[in-house]
């Protein structure tokens, strides 16, 4: 295990130097019979295939090595993509391909494209922990509309003309809330009531919303968008959100009716929250959907989106069922 504080040291200080090559004239049956004359460590995963000059040229799983018949030639079954680390790189870098590929094990060559190390994962947990969180703070900094690498380089007119744009989104949502308001504003002076609800209401339906997009962003694919999955997410999220709906909304809907003693007003903030929460839950998972499909970056323009979008929906329901209740 080395410091986490050594992002930006050299990533060869920590390769192995005791890894298993395989040459790429042999066959299935010469490699095994050569390993077997050698001493295999335990933490071997992947076996390299060299060439004559000693250039990495393949990789070969070790259930590959097993299955495959000793005739077979290793040429045929080793794995010719390979996912390398460069013997100048930092260990800042390598954490970043072992994140991004999920291997266990990173080959480590130098300039001429020869095998001089190999990297194991468990060398570096608290790497891999520094980088995980920094790109969560990154993640949640996008889900609000701003560039977090950017923003620490950017002018501020660049910054501002990056970011202006999805602010944008809340200030549109602020005002048609606001007009939604005022339409219904004769109904609020008969039920003033519902006016101190509808920040707990907005607040239940905003964060659903943001964490059903969270999920969504983190478990959506890259490359183009895939309506079969994202269709079963929204089932899923769906089911989530009844759950959540009914136990927030019976939770604030219960305090309503015994607090201002009147039964409508919590049956009214109850249903409200609960189909304000569904529809949020929704909203988080078809808008970023929708803006992959559409080509633009979801990390970036799904948050703001999703909360203007939530919010206008949630007063629209919050004030439709309320007045269809204490109408009656």
């Amino acid at each position: 295990m080395i410091n986490a504080r050594s992002l930006d040291a050299p990533v060869i200080d920590q390769a192995r130097r005791d890894f298993i090559t395989l040459g790429i004239d042999q066959t299935v049956g010469e490699s095994l019979t050569s390993l077997r004359s050698r001493a295999v460590g335990e933490k071997i995963v992947y076996f390299y295939v060299i060439d004559a000059e000693g250039k990495l040229v393949g990789v070969v799983p070790t259930r590959r090595l097993l299955v495959n018949s000793p005739e077979t030639p290793i040429e045929r079954i080793m794995v010719r993509r390979i996912v390398a680390v460069r013997a100048g790189a930092t260990v800042r870098t390598a954490c970043e391909q072992f994140l991004q590929y999920r291997f266990l094990a990173l080959p480590v060559v130098d300039d001429d494209g020869k095998l001089v190390g190999v990297l194991d994962i468990n060398v570096f947990t608290d790497e891999l922990s520094d980088v995980v969180e920094r790109r969560a703070a990154d993640d949640a900094f996008q889900l609000i509309g701003v560039h977090l690498a950017k923003a620490r380089e950017l002018s501020p007119l660049t910054g501002f003309r990056d970011r202006f744009p999805w602010l944008l989104c809340n200030v549109v949502g602020g005002i048609l809330c606001a007009l939604l308001i005022g339409h219904y504003q004769a109904f609020l002076d008969t039920a003033i009531v519902l006016a101190l609800f509808i920040p707990v209401v907005l607040a239940l339906a905003e964060s659903v919303s943001i964490q059903s997009t969270t999920i969504t962003l983190q478990s959506m694919p890259r490359g183009d968008v895939r309506w079969g999955l994202a269709f079963r997410a929204i089932q899923r999220e769906f089911a989530v959100a009844i759950l959540l709906g009914g136990a927030c909304g019976s939770t604030v809907g219960v305090v309503a009716w015994l607090w201002k003693g009147a039964p409508a007003v919590g049956l009214a903030v109850a249903l409200s929250i609960m189909l304000a929460m569904m529809t949020a839950c929704i909203l988080g998972v078809v808008l970023p959907a929708a803006v992959r499909a559409f080509r633009g970056d979801p990390r970036i323009a799904a948050g703001p989106i999703v909360l203007a979008a939530t919010d206008l929906l949630t007063l629209l329901v919050y004030f439709s069922l309320s007045m269809r209740f204490l109408s009656e």
